[in-house]
């Protein structure tokens, strides 16, 4: 018992470590491309911790397997470098034992990331989806900000100087329009929005401005003071999530469905707490260190297993929902791969070989 609580401490301290720095990577990544559509104006700042938040549970079930991977790799390959296996192989430690104790914190883990992955982690994508339909429904109008250049649908521009705190008043605001017969740009002390019934589209109403219209380089330009004029604001166009539909459902739904992509939906979340059992069968073996070697040279053929695991699940998905793939076995043959080659890896190659020639003989 107090070996088990030495090597649970040792990888799951590890463990979280290694994800905590890993998750911190990927969300100040994907925090970046979101801070640059608000910088943009495609989205609203005060959104953007929302989205980041309601996104940590997906970044989560992708990042703990790996470091959980990678903290077996680091707590065994330093036990092996002092020494200490040796000792615990020397008190009746064998490897089947070792791996045996070592299931016992992965079925932990692994069902930390099953509740992720079966209902969190559909919680957030489907209040990330919300997030995102709700900025989809802004428009340009209320996106705009002070002292900025922002595009305003296609190839139409605005800069306003000042905005109220109401968001109701625009002051000395710029728009422009390029076309193909010249641009129109229109300058204007002021503007408000109005929503116009009959159309059932938004429109901007400058006041007390001068329109331009012409061929830049021709002297045939038309010019025209207003006292009042209506400018149509497109509706904005918001990136998505990069989700699939089926993935802000929740897994009751997807059990009852029974169209390709809620299927295969379903078996990506199963296959999240799975993945930890498999990665660890595969570290377990692959952590076992010589000295001189150091305990960092099976780390990149570890970390590469683990990338194309993850790649072949995802290929295989986008298969399945493509119709290039049966629903069966489905992403179940990836994992009989996995698991397959885990085996190969525990038992050794060379005891495979040897076990099969004495079977033939």
């Amino acid at each position: 018992m107090i070996i088990y609580r030495y090597l649970a401490r040792e990888i799951l301290l590890t463990m979280v470590a290694v994800s905590g720095t890993l998750l911190l990577i990927i969300m100040s990544g994907r925090f970046v491309k979101y801070l640059a559509e608000a910088a943009t104006g495609k989205l609203a700042v005060d959104v953007l911790f929302s989205i980041m938040f309601y996104r940590l549970p997906g970044f989560l079930e992708l990042v703990i397997p790996l470091g959980f991977l990678i903290a077996i790799l680091l707590a065994y390959g330093r036990m092996y470098m002092d020494s200490e296996m040796v000792v615990l192989s020397a008190c009746g430690m064998s490897p089947a034992k070792l791996l045996k104790l070592t299931m016992l914190p992965t079925v932990l883990v692994a069902l930390f990331v099953g509740s992720m992955s079966l209902w969190v982690s559909p919680w957030g994508a489907a209040k990330t989806e919300l997030l995102f339909a709700e900025q989809r429904s802004r428009n340009e109008f209320t996106m705009l900000r002070p002292g900025h250049f922002q595009s305003i649908g296609d190839n139409s521009f605005a800069y306003v100087q000042s905005v109220s705190n109401d968001r109701e008043k625009l002051n000395n605001l710029f728009l422009a329009q390029l076309a193909p017969d010249g641009p129109t740009i229109a300058v204007a002390q002021s503007g408000n929005q109005f929503f116009h019934p009959q159309y059932n589209q938004r429109f901007l109403e400058l006041h007390h401005g001068v329109r331009y219209q012409g061929v830049p380089g021709s002297a045939a330009f038309q010019v025209t003071e207003f006292e009042r004029l209506g400018q149509f604001v497109p509706e904005p166009e918001v990136t998505a999530a990069q989700t699939n539909e089926a993935d802000s459902k929740t897994t009751l739904s997807l059990l009852s469905a029974t169209d390709a992509p809620s299927q295969v939906a379903l078996q990506w979340r199963l296959s999240m707490p799975i993945m930890v059992l498999v990665v660890a069968l595969i570290a377990v073996p692959l952590s076992r260190t010589n000295p001189r070697q150091g305990r960092f040279l099976k780390m990149l053929p570890a970390i590469i297993l683990y990338l194309v695991y993850v790649a072949s699940l995802s290929s295989l998905r986008s298969s399945i929902e493509e119709g290039g793939f049966p629903l069966w076995p489905g992403l179940w043959l990836v994992h009989g791969v996995f698991l397959l080659l885990a085996l190969i890896i525990f038992i050794g190659p060379s005891n495979i070989l040897s076990r099969f020639k004495r079977g033939a003989a």
